[in-house]
């Protein structure tokens, strides 16, 4: 299918053909009729990319500093790896349309192949030919509906939750402030609502298409006597509220706003204004009470709401995101409102670049820009060839996920001059990550079709790199198609998964493919080096994690999908631990400190080791951000060793210490991915054995049962 990209090193920009998306679980997959490009937020993040280096790193500061925290802590190779990836990607744009399903995952009810929908979601709803949307952010629309207009879907939903966050009654008045697209929609609702309306913006087309359609009245900003004319037109009050949907970096906007408004009014922030307003006279004099307006609505920003398809009771949230999307919908079918004049230009989707040079240069007067696609021509779920076809390698391997920890340690540490190891396909969620990857990296396709690789006999080795709760499933589809396999930790995300993978591993016996998890730490120099001067017997450990507190709402916190912080994290530390004792962990005690959201991320793990070795693994999401992520001490026969965020490692044995420091961090990806794939080359000793690989990730799950328990446990 065809999407809509720009690349954000230099902004350019094309139409690539790239793999239809996944149809993951509670999601639809939409071919796209119409889309309809935002001029305020797109606009701004294509101009943005079109800046220099120095004018990217002025418009997002915030971004900047991560980049000097990434260098500070992690040194320069990781930081560069983490910045081209950034501007190299492939960035899709777009977030509303409409058009008509063409597959639904068996979770999904209430839509049917061939239902005509509008779509929304930065992410989703995006200029491709074909979408997967999840199904709280699709609004199921009537046979004959008019999906030029349906496209409109998203921000006239942001629109509708300006207004209702207005809260005006039937007869009052509304001022509102920037008569862009979005400006336009809310003073055409206010209409519908028997709200009289007065519009204001600084251009003259702007302010002159409201005029003829949408305002009781309308002024350019620099009108003389403007805000006296305001309050004559609210009857010698000043308006109830004020709606601001303008961009601006002025302040004039929120302070004109409480120079319009009524005493005891209220001002209501749609668009993106600075909030620095004067105190005195309007706001404070007036009592004023401004309110934020939050995109589309209640459910915005909440994973649990717009991926998991969790809604909430009408009766307790009566407008979410998805039901203002619903009512706007059916203001447009029922006649209530006529959206037709918005629509200034329209343009296929092969033209898109054109449309943004209009909103960039402004060479002619515009307000809603729609993308027509062509619909008639049939799709096509083929894989897409990226590379010259190769022949297979000792080692031909394909990607199944390649995300940022991908991108940044994983793929730049298959070897590139080895003819007998042969990079075939990727395949991820988003088309648009697929094709650069396979690009940048040389891979021979991608594709959105996991049979290409599973049951592809060309290729013998898959790299798993997705999110959490798919690790299992794919391992094991792996192992029984005969792959070798690596999987990003964890292994899986509950003891039925974990058994299930003992099973095929057992039945296999001896033939059994070759299993890793992606426990770097195990590889780092350092890390070997410590093992080595400590020696063999029984030791006492301790690694510290200073790990940084993660939201609550984040996938990685979610139990279904990340698994939490103890299975999809601690892992890697029970392993680090196993590696250095040289014994597999027999029993575990943990403890939590308590939390308001129950995360269990602050944590105390007791392990025993087979060897009669003891080792504490203290992770603490608590920490200030200035102090080192990870800290081990390891003590044995009066030798002491200390490693330090895996840059320096201090040996004290009696006399002078023993010490070594890296330049860059090395927390060991680039040895085991090359560990791993000459062990699938050559053959010879796994780099991680099954036993202890299994062992770390039953041990993780002994450590949540401990938690509640408040026991200790054997493994």
């Amino acid at each position: 299918m065809k999407q809509l990209v720009q690349k954000l090193k230099n902004g350019s920009m094309q139409v690539l053909e790239v793999p239809i998306p996944q149809l993951q679980n509670g999601r639809l997959l939409v071919r796209t009729h119409y889309s309809l490009i935002s001029a305020g937020t797109e606009g701004s993040t294509v101009a943005t990319a079109r800046k220099g280096l120095f004018g990217k790193a002025k418009e997002r500061p915030q971004q900047v500093k991560q980049v000097f925290d990434t260098l500070k802590s992690q040194g320069p190779t990781q930081t560069y790896r983490a910045v081209m990836k950034k501007l190299d990607a492939y960035s899709p744009l777009g977030y509303s349309s409409a058009g008509k399903v063409v597959s639904v995952a068996d979770d999904v009810k209430g839509f049917a192949v061939g239902d005509l929908v509008a779509c929304a979601g930065v992410g989703y709803a995006n200029h491709a030919e074909v979408v997967a949307v999840p199904a709280n952010l699709c609004v199921k629309l009537a046979p004959d509906a008019n999906l030029k207009h349906a496209a409109y879907n998203t921000v006239a939903a942001i629109a509708l939750q300006g207004t209702r966050q207005a809260d005006l009654r039937l007869g009052e008045n509304c001022a509102v402030i920037g008569l862009g697209l979005i400006g336009q929609l809310t003073c055409l609702m206010l209409r519908a609502s028997g709200i009289k309306v007065a519009g204001i913006d600084i251009d003259p087309y702007a302010f002159e298409m409201a005029r003829g359609h949408c305002v009781d009245v309308g002024f350019e900003r620099s009108t003389s006597g403007i805000a006296e004319k305001i309050k004559t037109f609210s009857g010698g009050l000043g308006v109830d509220a004020v709606v601001i949907t303008a961009g601006s970096s002025s302040l004039d906007p929120i302070n004109f706003a409480g120079e319009l408004a009524r005493k005891k009014g209220r001002v209501v922030v749609v668009g993106a204004v600075p909030t620095g307003f004067d105190r005195d006279p309007h706001y404070y004099r007036k009592e004023l009470e401004l309110r934020m307006s939050c995109s589309y609505g209640p459910g915005r920003y909440d994973p649990q709401y717009e991926e998991k398809g969790i809604d909430y009771p009408s009766a307790y949230v009566r407008w979410t995101e998805n039901r203002n999307m619903q009512a706007f919908q059916e203001l447009v079918y029922s006649g209530k409102i006529d959206i037709d004049y918005l629509t200034t230009h329209e343009f296929t989707l092969k033209d898109a670049a054109a449309a943004y040079d209009l909103i960039l240069k402004r060479s002619e007067p515009f307000l809603g820009i729609v993308l027509r696609y062509d619909v008639g021509k049939p799709l096509s779920f083929e894989k897409i060839v990226t590379g010259k076809a190769k022949a297979a390698g000792r080692v031909s391997l394909a990607f199944v996920g390649a995300g940022s920890y991908a991108q940044g340690n994983l793929l730049p540490n298959i070897p590139k001059n080895d003819q007998n190891v042969v990079c075939k396909g990727v395949m991820t969620s988003s088309g648009t990550t697929s094709r650069r990857v396979a690009e940048r990296f040389g891979f021979e396709f991608c594709t959105a079709d996991e049979n290409d690789i599973f049951l592809n006999d060309e290729i013998n080795t898959v790299f798993i790199a997705t999110r959490h709760d798919s690790h299992a499933a794919y391992v094991k589809k792996g192992l029984q198609a005969g792959k070798n396999i690596f999987v990003e930790k964890p292994l899986c995300l509950s003891i039925a998964e974990l058994e299930q993978i003992e099973e095929i591993l057992l039945a296999a016996g001896s033939s059994a493919p070759l299993l890793m998890v992606g426990y770097n730490r195990r590889f780092a120099q350092l890390a070997r080096l410590l093992k080595e001067k400590m020696g063999r017997g029984s030791i006492s450990m301790i690694y510290r994690i200073n790990a940084g507190s993660i939201p609550p709402e984040s996938w990685i916190q979610d139990p279904e999908i990340g698994g939490g912080r103890i299975i999809g994290e601690v892992c890697h530390f029970v392993d680090f631990l196993t590696f250095i004792c040289g014994a597999l962990p027999v029993r575990v005690y943990a403890a939590a400190l308590p939390e308001p959201n129950n995360l269990q991320d602050v944590v105390n793990v007791s392990l025993e080791f087979a060897n009669g070795s003891i080792g504490t693994i203290s992770y603490f999401a608590n920490g200030s951000k200035s102090l080192e992520k990870e800290y081990v001490e390891i003590y044995q026969a009066g030798v002491t060793g200390i490693l330090r965020n895996f840059k320096e490692l201090g040996i004290y044995s009696g006399g002078k210490p023993e010490r070594k420091k890296l330049i860059n961090q090395d927390k060991g990806q680039k040895m085991m991915v090359e560990s791993f794939i000459k062990t699938v080359k050559d053959g010879g000793h796994v780099p991680i054995p099954h036993a202890e690989i299994l062992a770390v990730s039953r041990t993780t799950f002994k450590v949540l049962e401990s938690l509640h328990s408040r026991e200790a446990l054997l493994v």
